[in-house]
């Protein structure tokens, strides 16, 4: 698809742009000629991001819900990425942590696909695509909130594709394993002390343990699906999850 720009004259909304897979999806939307917003709460890493993509940015904090509810966007792309990750048992998890985490990870995308969708519907045409994950086809202990938050997206974007879909929207939810990111990367020390492990063991015996292809993911392999799905050649692509987990959930 290298040189196909047709997403040119689309809009674009990535959430937490600022790095990792967002900047990722950024990039490739761009490259496909989509004007790209980068919204972050890191206001001069979205902007970095903007800046080298002729796009603009948004510094927003999805926790603030209240701020969204009133909103009102008008991008043709919804790409919901923005996450955090806090790993311990059950029993020791903090409940303001868990709050945290569905609120930004399922309640934030909620709203922003709500202040979307009048444009979309106007327009006759959107894309909703959510950065879900394997844990939100499968689960992992430890992480109970961010578990319960990526289930709680596939069934958000399955209900936005069949009330889109008479309007010309689709939605649909990427499924990545671990993937090269600073977040992952910042989970490592918690993995090791809750698995009981020293933490350079934690990518091959945690991370990767249900792997068939043993590497951390690429961003941009999820930047060349979310490329895809936004594409009119996915036009009758809507309601699904797509797995990019080196076959794990293949186990």
């Amino acid at each position: 698809m290298a040189g196909d720009r047709d997403l040119a004259g689309r809009t674009a909304l990535v959430t937490g742009g600022a790095a990792g897979i967002g900047a990722a999806c950024a990039r490739a939307l761009a490259d496909a000629g989509a004007s790209v917003i980068i919204a972050d709460r890191d206001g001069d890493g979205a902007r970095r991001v903007a800046d080298e993509l002729g796009g603009r940015s948004w510094q927003v904090d999805l926790l603030d819900t209240a701020a969204l509810e009133s909103l009102q966007l008008d991008c043709d792309i919804l790409i919901n990425n923005a996450g955090i990750q806090t790993v311990a048992p059950i029993e020791q998890f903090e409940p303001a942590a868990f709050r945290r985490i569905l609120t930004l990870m399922l309640e934030a995308p909620f709203l922003l696909v709500r202040a979307a969708l009048p444009h979309m519907y106007e327009s006759g045409w959107g894309r909703v695509i959510n950065i879900s994950s394997v844990h939100g086809l499968r689960a992992s202990a430890y992480k109970s909130a961010y578990v319960a938050a990526k289930h709680g997206l596939e069934g958000l974007s399955k209900v936005t594709a069949l009330e889109g879909g008479p309007h010309g929207v689709t939605s649909n939810c990427i499924n990545p394993g671990y993937v090269r990111t600073a977040l992952v990367q910042g989970q490592i020390a918690d993995q090791a002390k809750t698995h009981g492990i020293a933490e350079d063991a934690v990518v091959e015996q945690v991370m990767l343990a249900h792997a068939s292809i043993k590497k951390l993911i690429d961003p941009a392999d999820i930047g060349s699906l979310a490329r895809w799905l936004a594409g009119d050649s996915a036009s009758m692509v809507t309601g699904a999850s797509y797995t990019v987990d080196g076959g794990w959930s293949a186990s």
